[in-house]
């Protein structure tokens, strides 16, 4: 997708090909910030019109209130289908051990995709060989320090290698995340250490 403003219809237009097609399909890399801006400015018309007193006004804020109600399910929706279109690469690539991706990954989705792929193999290698070794199931049980950092730039919601989710972040928010997370945030300029 080439830099497209975002619009209701662009949106749904986006989420009806992750619907249809199987694979990820291109968007531009800026998307998630886009669409946060699209909402952000959604947010800014709404607060405008409910200090204007008219009849007018007052079935435009039920229109705007629909509409980001609306934007927000969309957005929601792409994110979970991409997701999940991320985690069967990220386990294709794990079992054949051969990079499954196709190029389409938003440098966010890069992240999880990464991360989830050396979380799979760790525990395939583990486990399997275990398995067929006949060794006693070997339980980890590992207490990762945290560490505080402020976010530099919105990062949508997004799953880390201990499976579980994070964020969303908007920007200036402060953050206690696992060491990992937070060394990779800060490495791809999206966060800063305090």
């Amino acid at each position: 997708m080439a830099e497209e403003i975002i619009t209701y219809e662009v949106l749904y237009d986006v989420l009806r090909r992750e619907r249809i097609v199987h694979e990820l399909q291109k968007l531009d890399d800026n998307f998630f910030n886009d669409i946060n801006k699209y909402i952000k400015e959604k947010k800014a018309i709404l607060e405008d019109l409910k200090t204007k007193a008219s009849i007018f006004a007052k079935k435009e804020i039920e229109k705007t209130e629909k509409e980001l109600m609306n934007i927000k399910k969309i957005a929601t929706e792409i994110y979970e289908k991409r997701e999940s279109k991320i985690m069967q690469l990220a386990l294709s690539s794990a079992i054949t051990n051969k990079n499954q991706d196709n190029g389409n990954l938003l440098p966010e989705e890069r992240l999880i995709f990464e991360n989830l792929i050396k979380f799979l193999k760790e525990s395939r290698s583990e486990l399997l060989t275990n398995l067929l070794e006949d060794k006693p199931k070997v339980i980890k049980s590992e207490q990762e320090s945290i560490k505080t950092v402020r976010i530099l730039q919105p990062i949508p919601k997004f799953m880390g290698d201990d499976l579980n989710e994070y964020g969303p972040f908007e920007e200036e928010y402060i953050a206690s995340l696992p060491i990992k997370i937070s060394q990779l945030l800060i490495k791809n300029n999206k966060a800063e250490e305090i």
